[in-house]
C-alpha cells in the first residue's frame, strides 16, 4: 500500500534549470525580452502562451538551458486544471524551478499538479514516476503541499485496487495502518450478531458476501470540535439480487470511493495537526448474492428505528451509510460529513469532474465554494429540496431506499441520508471518483474529489 511520504518536492538545488512559466497575454513581452537565438527557437516551434506541452530550450554543446510553457489566455486557465502538471512528464531529467509572474493561487496549483502528477499505480505493473522533479516555489507551504498530494495518492491506491484484494479486510488493514502512522485508536465493530443488534442495515448489506461486513471507527485527537468523516465502504458492488449486468459492475471496485476518500482526508488533517477531535466511520461491506441476500421489498429496521422498505438492492450504500451516521449523531459532532459513490443520478445531472454536495448550512456552503475554487477541486451545491421528501415515504415503512420515477435520485438519496443525520452542521457529497481519461495531474484511475476543498475549508468551518 502507500508510503504516505513517497511524493515529494525535490532539494534546492543551485544548477536547477528554469522553467518559465508564461500566461499567454504575457507571452509578446516574453519573446521580445528573449536573447535573439531563444526567440527565434521559440518562434520556430510555434509558440504562443497557448497552454500546451513545454518547449526545451537549447544550451551550448547540446545541452539543456531551461524551458518554457504557456498557461493560455484567461477562457483556457478558467476551463482547464492543472496545466503546468504537463511539464512534469514531458522534461528532461533533473531539478527544476519556476519563474515567471504567478499568484499564489498559481503558484500552489503549479506545485500541487506537478506533485500529483507523479502519482503511478504500479502494485501490478512497474511504472516509472516522471524523472523531472520541481523545486518547491518560494511563499508555498511546501509541507502542506507534499500532505495533500500523499494523501491524494493513498485515496488514489484504495480506489485503484481491484476488488478480490480490497475487500472488508483489505479496508480495515488500510485504516490500521493510519491508525498506527498518527498514533490514532481504532475500533473494529464485527461480528453477525453484533452488527444485527446494532447497526441491522450494514449487517443486510453485507452479510451474503462471504467477506463478512463490519464498522471501523477511529478516532484521533482529545481537544477542539468533533469533526466526524462517514466513508462508504462498499467494496464491490453486483447489485445484490436487483443484480447489475456486466458492464455495470466493470467500476464497482470504486464503490468504497467515499471510504478512501475519507481515509485520504483524514491522512491530510492528522499530518497536518489540525487541532480537532477527529472520528472516521466506515461501514465496509461487499454487495454480493447468496442464499441469505437481502429481498427486493424487504423491510429493514435501521440502528435509528426507523425503518426502510428495500425497493431495490442496489441502493444499498444509503442503506449502510444511515446506520452509521445515526451512531455517528449519537456524540453530537461539530461538523458531520459523508462521501459516497452514491448515486448515477449525480453523474448524469454534473458530470465525472463536478461532485454534487448537500447542506442546510449556508455559512459552510460559503466556506466550501471559496475553498473549492481557491484549491481547483471543484464542487457543486445542490438543494435538499423538501418537496420531494414524500417521494421517499412509501408507506409500508417510514422510508423508501429506492423511489420509482428515476428523476432527482441524487436528491433523494441525499434526502434519505438527512433523515438519520441529526448534527447541528452536515454536509454530504455523492462523488464519482474515477478520472475516465488522462488529465493533468490525474491519470485515468481512481481519483479523490472534495477532500482538498473541505481540508481547506474546515479552519473557516470551526473557527480554529
Amino acid at each position: 500500500m502507500t508510503d504516505p511520504r513517497r511524493l515529494a518536492f525535490a532539494p534546492a538545488d543551485a544548477n536547477a534549470l528554469p522553467l518559465h512559466v508564461v500566461h499567454q497575454e504575457d507571452a509578446p513581452a516574453f519573446l521580445a525580452a528573449r536573447p535573439p537565438a531563444v526567440r527565434a527557437w521559440l518562434e520556430v516551434q510555434g509558440w504562443s502562451g497557448a497552454a500546451g506541452d513545454p518547449v526545451v530550450l537549447p544550451g551550448v554543446n547540446g545541452s539543456v538551458a531551461g524551458a518554457v510553457i504557456g498557461l493560455g489566455d484567461a477562457s483556457a486557465r478558467a476551463r482547464s486544471r492543472f496545466t503546468l502538471a504537463r511539464a512534469a512528464a514531458k522534461l528532461p531529467e533533473g531539478s527544476w524551478v519556476l519563474h515567471g509572474e504567478l499568484s499564489p493561487a498559481e503558484r500552489d496549483e503549479a506545485a500541487l499538479g506537478w506533485l500529483l502528477a507523479g502519482y503511478r499505480f504500479d502494485r501490478y505493473r512497474a511504472a516509472k514516476p516522471p524523472r523531472a522533479r520541481l523545486v518547491a516555489p518560494k511563499g508555498c507551504d511546501a509541507h502542506r503541499l507534499e500532505i495533500i498530494a500523499n494523501a491524494e495518492a493513498l485515496t488514489r491506491d484504495l480506489i485503484n485496487t481491484p476488488a478480490a484484494d480490497m475487500g472488508p479486510d483489505e479496508l480495515e488493514a488500510a485504516v490500521q495502518a493510519l491508525a498506527s502512522r498518527h498514533g490514532a485508536q481504532l475500533e473494529v465493530i464485527g461480528g453477525g450478531d453484533l452488527l444485527t443488534r446494532n447497526f441491522p442495515m450494514i449487517h443486510a448489506v453485507g452479510r451474503a458476501s462471504a467477506r463478512a461486513p463490519r464498522l471501523l471507527d477511529l478516532r484521533w485527537g482529545t481537544t477542539g470540535p468533533m469533526v466526524t468523516l462517514v466513508g462508504k465502504g462498499v467494496c464491490f458492488d453486483t447489485g445484490g439480487l436487483d443484480l447489475k449486468p456486466s458492464a455495470g459492475m466493470l467500476l464497482m471496485k470504486k464503490d468504497m470511493g467515499g471510504a478512501a476518500t475519507v481515509i485520504g482526508l483524514a491522512e491530510m488533517i492528522m499530518a497536518a495537526r489540525l487541532p480537532v477531535r477527529l472520528r472516521v466511520l466506515i461501514p465496509a461491506v461487499e454487495n454480493a448474492v447468496s442464499g441469505n441476500a437481502m429481498r427486493p421489498r424487504d423491510i429493514l429496521t435501521s440502528r435509528k428505528g426507523l425503518t426502510v422498505e428495500v425497493n431495490n438492492t442496489d441502493a444499498e450504500g444509503r442503506l449502510v451509510l444511515a446506520d452509521a451516521l445515526s451512531y455517528a449523531c449519537e456524540e453530537k459532532p461539530d461538523l458531520l460529513v459523508s462521501m459516497a459513490t452514491l448515486t448515477g443520478a449525480a453523474r448524469v445531472a454534473l458530470g465525472p469532474d463536478l461532485p454534487p454536495y448537500y447542506t442546510d448550512d449556508a455559512s459552510l456552503a460559503q466556506a466550501l465554494d471559496h475553498a473549492a475554487q481557491q484549491v481547483r477541486d471543484p464542487l457543486w451545491r445542490m438543494p435538499f429540496w423538501d418537496p420531494y421528501e414524500p417521494q421517499i415515504e412509501p408507506g409500508i415503512a417510514d422510508l423508501d431506499n429506492a423511489p420509482s420515477g428515476g428523476m432527482a435520485g441524487s436528491i433523494t438519496a441525499a434526502l434519505f441520508l438527512r433523515r438519520f443525520a441529526e448534527a447541528p452542521r452536515y454536509v454530504h457529497f455523492d462523488l464519482y471518483c474515477h478520472q475516465i481519461a488522462d488529465a493533468p495531474a490525474r491519470p485515468k484511475g481512481g481519483v479523490g474529489q472534495g477532500a482538498r476543498a473541505l481540508f481547506a475549508a474546515l479552519p473557516t468551518m470551526l473557527e480554529i
